[in-house]
């Protein structure tokens, strides 16, 4: 099964509750912390409403 890696490039300084708390959510905390979760609609909803903070890779597990 694919997982995505998804880092925190851009700060959250400025930003709305909400896509703080999505951030959080997806196991995110400072710049360019990661996270490897797995490929699901509601991660991939979850990276959509903040894909302008985050990058997405996939990879093979």
């Amino acid at each position: 099964m694919a997982k995505l890696k998804v880092t925190l490039t851009r700060s959250l300084i400025g930003r709305p509750e909400t896509q703080r708390k999505t951030v959080k959510s997806l196991g995110l905390g400072k710049m360019h912390s990661s996270s490897v979760l797995p490929d699901n609609e509601a991660i991939r909803g979850q990276v959509f409403k903040v894909k302008h903070l985050v990058t997405v890779e996939e990879v093979d597990e």
